[in-house]
């Protein structure tokens, strides 16, 4: 058995071995195992059945995270993505009213059209069609909304009649047990504890049991049924021409996601050569192929995590790494009752429910999202006001898919009325037209 993964994983040759493989696996895990309990706290909002959602977000890891081991061979893992979940949950579902089941299908169908791209190279047209202002912007501008929900969550922003938003009441037990999490989560981050959102998250859960926030039901189960959700995608209901900007933004998310994270890690391991990343098809259609499966099974757009940077510096080279990844999502399941503990929320006032042992999560995920600002040209004011747009614009309107929207339009305009108009690609300017016309179909309707 030994010489058997050996030579399925080339290990000799990548000079590394099998203990060292487990462990960095093991330490991917750890850094990613958070959204088991973020992923269902979000999407279970749109009314798809807890139980089912944790057992799609962790068959869908799995599935994708293994794949990806075998086929590209990498140490990267997947799972369903921030940034695709919030704008899944609270600008489809939510605010556009559309059911989760149609939501669904769109994430579906966007994942058929990155499988194509894929296939036939067109992605990397479109991908050097699109600004780099916009790329970066769209990454902080997500950030911030995300942060933004981590906020509502733990009860720290309300509403407020008169200035729309406000401060919470800072004393009650979720607030403070939110300020808890995030500082503990914080101070293990800066001293570079592996695993410091999921420790973070263990703990925080601790500390809400006494406080009457979280309540105690076990520890081990059998899985969850994904009966609720499994194959009930409505794909012909996302096939309505209202909904083809939703299935764009799906498309354009998993797209800059996944090149985004594919190129950072690969860098930190080392992987790209000559300026290219070899097997990057495989690698890509592995991360589709997973987006496929996470739909069939009920969440939105599984792709590549940065977190597989804590397993690369851990020493995993070879897919094998993956593969334990992958392992130690399905042994999650076996934990229903942990992760319905601490992902289940908390009801603070009727029909006002709080999550703050996840909030903390959310809030720094979306601060690590902000890091791309620095890449933005803030002198040249026809790339950073469209990129400022963006990013200003997903979290007050609540809508990722509408920062996209205006932060495309904006730029066109600005490049044409200023005599740069060559600077935009024809592609852009098509995006930016169909937007345009999105916008006045919902006026009308």
């Amino acid at each position: 058995m030994h010489k058997i993964i050996e030579k399925l994983f080339k290990l000799e040759e990548l000079d590394t071995n099998i203990r060292t493989e487990i462990i960095a696996g093991l330490t991917t895990f750890m850094a990613m195992a958070y959204i088991i309990f973020v992923n269902p706290a979000m999407i279970s909002q749109t009314g798809i059945d807890f139980g089912s959602a944790v057992a799609a977000t962790c068959i869908s890891s799995a599935f994708a995270t293994i794949l990806m081991g075998l086929y590209a061979k990498y140490p990267i893992a997947l799972a369903p993505g921030m940034g695709e979940n919030a704008f899944f949950t609270y600008t489809v579902c939510i605010t556009m009213g559309i059911s989760w089941q149609v939501a669904l299908g769109c994430v579906c169908i966007g994942v058929i059209l990155f499988i194509i791209l894929t296939l036939t190279k067109l992605r990397q047209a479109i991908m050097e069609a699109i600004p780099k202002s916009i790329r970066h912007a769209t990454a902080c501008g997500i950030g911030m909304l995300i942060a933004f929900i981590g906020l509502i969550n733990a009860g720290l922003i309300v509403s407020h009649p008169s200035t729309l938003v406000s401060l919470g009441d800072v004393t009650s037990f979720p607030v403070v047990l939110s300020a808890f999490g995030l500082i503990i989560t914080s101070v293990f981050l800066i001293k570079k504890i592996k695993g410091a959102i999921l420790w973070g998250i263990l703990i925080t859960a601790a500390v809400g049991v006494p406080l009457g926030l979280v309540k105690y039901q076990g520890m081990v189960s059998m899985p969850p049924s994904m009966a609720p959700t499994f194959f009930k995608m409505d794909i012909a209901g996302a096939l309505n021409l209202g909904l083809l900007s939703i299935i764009f933004i799906f498309l354009f998310m998993d797209i800059f996601d996944t090149v985004g994270t594919l190129s950072g890690v690969s860098e930190l391991g080392g992987f790209i050569k000559g300026g290219k990343l070899p097997r990057v098809g495989r690698a890509m259609l592995s991360d589709a192929v997973g987006s496929c499966v996470g739909a069939a099974c009920g969440t939105p757009t599984v792709t590549s995590y940065i977190e597989s940077a804590a397993g690369i510096a851990s020493g995993a080279k070879s897919g094998l790494a993956n593969v334990i990844t992958g392992l130690a999502f399905l042994a999650a399941l076996f934990f229903f009752p942990l992760v319905k503990m601490i992902g289940g929320g908390f009801e603070a006032a009727k029909g006002i429910m709080l999550y703050p042992v996840t909030a903390p999560a959310l809030i720094i995920v979306g601060s690590m999202m902000l890091h791309s600002i620095s890449k933005i040209d803030w002198h040249d004011y026809s790339e950073s006001i469209p990129a400022f747009i963006v990013m200003i614009i997903m979290p007050l309107t609540f809508s990722i898919a509408t920062g996209i929207a205006f932060g495309f339009i904006s730029y066109c305009f600005l490049k044409l009325l200023t005599g740069k108009r060559r600077e935009v690609s024809l592609l852009i300017y098509v995006l930016s037209a169909l937007f345009i016309l999105r916008f006045l179909y919902l006026k009308a309707m």
